[in-house]
């Protein structure tokens, strides 16, 4: 049996998987919910509140501000990596 390290949630999987122009493309200001989910859903999964209550946080302020930040950490690290 996998450890809970091991196990990977599906939505995640297929959010990390996504290809990198796509990643771009939901970094845009309102698409950026989609982001917040993931933090949310993976924050939840690995039981990691911290990520849990950014993601819940990143919703209206991911509209005005956290978009720019998870499309500069997307371009140089291939996904969102500020509190995700």
């Amino acid at each position: 049996m996998a450890t809970k390290t091991k196990r990977r949630n599906g939505f995640i999987a297929t959010m990390d998987r996504l290809p990198w122009i796509v990643k771009l493309i939901l970094c845009i200001p309102v698409l950026d919910v989609v982001w917040a989910i993931y933090r949310i859903v993976k924050g939840a999964f690995y039981n990691k509140p911290l990520v849990l209550v950014f993601g819940i946080l990143w919703i209206i302020p991911g509209i005005a501000i956290g978009w720019l930040i998870d499309l500069i950490s997307t371009i140089f690290f291939n996904r969102p990596r500020l509190f995700a």
